[in-house]
């Protein structure tokens, strides 16, 4: 049996409390990427709002991810989902701006 390689990515989902969107988005943006962006095996962050006020974090290290610590009291409407990945590719369209860009496979 083939043995898997550790998760280097972290998929972070909030839903925020109706009309606190942009509270959950100050706390990813301030708090949480800065911190991420501290640790030298983290790569880099994507931050996403979607739609019913959430926010999603895409974050990619060298090495295993570590998990984010939950947000203010009063932000969120639900307990935040955390889940560990392995990046397998990346994969840009002809817009995309590749300088810097790495494949992973």
């Amino acid at each position: 049996m083939a043995v898997m390689p550790p998760a280097d990515t972290l998929m972070w989902e909030a839903r925020a409390q109706a009309g606190h969107q942009d509270d959950l988005l100050a706390y990813a943006e301030q708090t949480a990427v800065p911190t991420l962006l501290t640790n030298s095996s983290c790569l880099g962050a994507d931050i996403y709002l979607g739609g019913q006020d959430r926010v999603v974090l895409i974050i990619h290290f060298a090495g295993t991810p570590p998990r984010l610590p939950d947000p203010p009291a009063g932000v969120l409407l639900r307990s935040v989902h955390q889940w560990p990945f392995r990046r397998r590719a990346t994969h840009r369209g002809p817009a995309a701006d590749t300088r810097g860009v790495r494949t992973v496979r």
